[in-house]
């Protein structure tokens, strides 16, 4: 890191802040404050909840997995992409058309009150988790950059995430996490092209990477990678397509908004798969023993991505990229903080304990228990990066797979269920926790190696395919065996409760007319546009500064390249919000 990076990677801390800021004013209720009022247009919509599925981990665990073994990675990113053509072919659309807060609340008129507070208290400390991995793989990503301490990363960076959350509410964080999108995706591309000419050209990229690595055949010849593949594809097809995770789309201004979202998310992804995962195989050519490179990091493939970058980056562009892969949490550190803090305030503080309360005092209460939440998050986080036998790749599947598929699959086949009584999602997630704990303590590797006559034992990399699989295809099927076994006591079900099941299918499929509906005086389509157009001009024009600084030409032009892509789409943006500020009549 230079003194250019340092002071690009300043220049973005305040420019984050500033985000925050000025969309502090787009915030006048709680429904502004944890779902943007549901106003938002779709390229912010679709930038933020492509923004919040992946964090630093992105970089640094699933980077490590890339360096070791090359494209299984990907996979999980093609799941993601798939799950999102999913969100914009059917279920987005359907999660606006619920016209509710947080996906709690839906919980509640599909499944009733018992499991609206079962899934508050089960989604709270769950999302701390989940924040904790990502904050921790964020701090392990500057480790390595500044070679500062863990604990201390974690602190600090955890609070300027938590000043920015607690700002602008989820205005803030679709903002930011749009502008995002154009600043991260450009500095990987920059990246992955400026590595493969280091090789000397895609023809020796090819001749040079491990065998192994995009060797595809090995699906069928590798112990349990098939099986493994599959699994990781039904896992975040499952995690993009369910009730807890539709905030994503309550945000939204309609339904054909949503779906332009799930679009351009799924978009993302697909590139998203070459410029994140080229690097850190370049790095397996360039840097074949990175404990060499950080002999400080417990795990040093984690740093791959790092390491490829700083060998091959102009400078200045270091701080560019540093800034990011901070992006990327921040993006899902901010978005879990206001929704885990949405859950709590609408599903559990306003309903159970101040029913009567005014939009301002739930405001208010909302801002402090953000504060709590954040404060949580970087204790969670400093926690879990002093556990020992374990990478950030291995803690964050575990965490998904074990604690997460059993709270996702009921909320998942809920929306193509029809008649289950309402324990059957709180009913699930118990036998999927119980089924959770059989699977890890019996259907283990070695179990596998002998019943399938394998012939040898699995190595560490077969193990873990093997544990990730069968932990993922056994919930699934104990889940849903349950969770549709539960519709033989539907004729039992109370008519209150029927008719509250009716009520969510026929919101389902009602589309929303935002005009008739909230009324077309309270959208603010060219205020955004304009503001987030003329924020995405100012971060471009700065990015072409940096090609001032001394570097070789392929260095320069990576930054104009950079600077044209965030600086032109503004302009776009800019001129969108004149037109449709003219075209909307005073």
């Amino acid at each position: 890191m230079t003194s250019f990076d340092y002071a690009v990677l300043i220049f973005y801390f305040v420019y984050m802040v500033a985000i925050s800021w000025i969309f502090r004013r787009f915030v006048t209720n709680v429904s502004d404050y944890f779902r943007g009022g549901g106003k938002a247009l779709w390229w912010m919509v679709g930038g933020s909840a492509f923004m919040v599925q992946f964090s630093a981990w992105t970089f640094t665990g699933a980077a490590s997995k890339a360096y070791a073994d090359g494209w299984p990675i990907a996979v999980i990113y093609l799941g993601n992409a798939i799950g999102f053509m999913l969100n914009a072919l059917h279920f987005a659309p359907k999660f606006r058309q619920l016209r509710v807060v947080t996906g709690v609340e839906a919980i509640r008129i599909r499944f009733g009150k018992v499991s609206e507070q079962f899934f508050t208290w089960l989604q709270l400390p769950f999302g701390l988790l989940q924040a904790g991995i990502w904050l921790n793989s964020l701090a392990v990503f500057f480790a390595a950059v500044f070679d500062l301490d863990l604990s201390l990363t974690i602190v600090v960076t955890g609070l300027v995430v938590l000043v920015m959350a607690l700002l602008g509410g989820s205005w803030a964080v679709l903002a930011s996490d749009f502008i995002q999108v154009l600043i991260l995706m450009p500095v990987c591309l920059a990246v992955t092209v400026l590595a493969i000419l280091k090789l000397g050209g895609p023809a020796e990229f090819l001749a040079q990477v491990p065998a192994r690595h995009l060797d595809f055949s090995q699906v069928f010849s590798y112990d349990f990678l098939g099986l493994w593949c599959v699994a990781m594809l039904l896992k975040q097809i499952h995690t993009t397509n369910n009730l807890a995770d539709a905030n994503r789309y309550l945000c939204v201004k309609d339904g054909q908004h949503a779906r332009w979202a799930g679009f351009l998310g799924a978009g993302l992804f697909v590139a998203g798969i070459v410029i994140w995962f080229l690097p850190p195989i370049a790095a397996a050519i360039r840097f074949p023993d990175l404990h060499a490179v950080f002999p400080h990091l417990r795990n040093p493939e984690e740093a791959a991505f790092i390491a490829i970058s700083r060998d091959v980056m102009p400078v200045g562009m270091m701080g560019l990229l540093v800034s990011g892969i901070f992006a990327a949490t921040m993006s899902s550190m901010d978005s879990g903080l206001n929704k885990n803090t949405g859950f709590f305030i609408k599903n559990f503080y306003q309903p159970v304990l101040k029913p009567k309360s005014t939009d301002q005092h739930l405001l208010k209460v909302g801002k402090i228990t953000t504060l709590a939440f954040g404060l949580l998050i970087i204790f969670v986080a400093i926690e879990m990066s002093q556990l020992k036998g374990l990478t950030l790749f291995q803690l964050t599947q575990r965490l998904s797979i074990l604690i997460g598929i059993p709270i996702i699959v009921p909320l998942f086949l809920g929306l193509l269920i029809k008649h289950t009584p309402p324990w059957s999602a709180w009913s699930t997630v118990v036998v999927g926790f119980l089924s959770s704990l059989y699977i890890t303590n019996h259907l283990t590797p070695e179990w596998a190696a002998a019943f399938f006559h394998v012939g040898h034992p699995l190595n560490e990399a077969a193990g873990e395919y093997w544990r990730q699989a069968i932990e993922l295809f056994g919930n699934v099927a104990v889940c849903s065996t349950w969770f549709v076994g539960t519709k033989l006591f539907w004729h039992r079900t109370d008519p209150a409760d029927r008719a509250q099941v009716d009520e969510f299918f026929r919101r389902l499929g009602q589309p929303v007319d935002f005009n008739r509906e909230e009324g077309a005086h309270n959208a603010n389509d060219g205020r955004q546009s304009t503001v987030v157009g003329w924020l995405c001009v100012a971060y471009g024009a700065f990015v072409g500064l940096l090609a001032l600084i001394p570097n070789p030409l392929t260095g320069r032009l990576a930054f104009l390249g950079c600077a044209a892509i965030v600086g032109g789409i503004g302009a776009l943006l800019v001129r969108g919000g004149r037109a449709h500020r003219r075209a909307t009549p005073a």
